[in-house]
């Protein structure tokens, strides 16, 4: 397996899976007759991101994971959602710009250096990012933007967690 089938299809088969959340929650709200942009700003712990700042993350991490792990510099894209189609549209480019990458991108990924800014000059080798740092964050931002809408009603499961999985006879 390749850093490119470890990560380019898992990240964007997520941020599928969190636009169909997003969708939900339109529903659910429009069901229960409010606004869905309410759910915007809430979050489950005071001195946690909020809704709209864990789509932002998903979508970041996803982006700039892939973009260090090839060499190459990520598209910038502005801060936070006002709304749920702004954060809709935010998955779509994002996903978009993952489409983009080939296999071919991630040659070296393993060994290369990343350094993010809070590392104090330091680095990883590109395949300790992706198992010890990477991974972990993206869903840890997955996983909490999930949370947050399951926490407020929006009909979601296990499945819609998880998504699709190849499955043989």
């Amino acid at each position: 397996m390749t850093v490119y089938d470890l990560t380019v299809p898992q990240l964007i088969k997520m941020l599928k899976n969190v636009d169909r959340w997003l969708a939900a929650a339109i529903a659910h709200a429009d069901r229960k007759k409010y606004d869905v942009n309410n759910l915007l700003k809430l979050r489950l712990a005071p001195d946690q991101f909020s809704f709209d700042q864990q789509v932002q993350a998903v979508c970041d991490n996803a982006r700039l994971l892939v973009a260090r792990l090839a060499g190459k510099d990520a598209p910038g894209h502005p801060d936070l959602a006002a709304s749920f189609d702004q954060a809709r549209a935010r998955l779509a480019t994002v996903i978009g710009e993952l489409e983009s990458y080939v296999p071919e991108d991630f040659a070296g990924a393993e060994d290369r250096r990343i350094s993010l800014p809070w590392m104090d000059g330091k680095w990883m080798r590109g395949d300790e990012y992706i198992a010890q740092f990477a991974l972990a964050n993206f869903y840890f931002h997955v996983v909490t933007a999930y949370s947050i809408l399951r926490h407020n009603g929006v009909d979601l499961g296990k499945r819609e967690f998880i998504g699709g999985v190849p499955m043989r006879s």
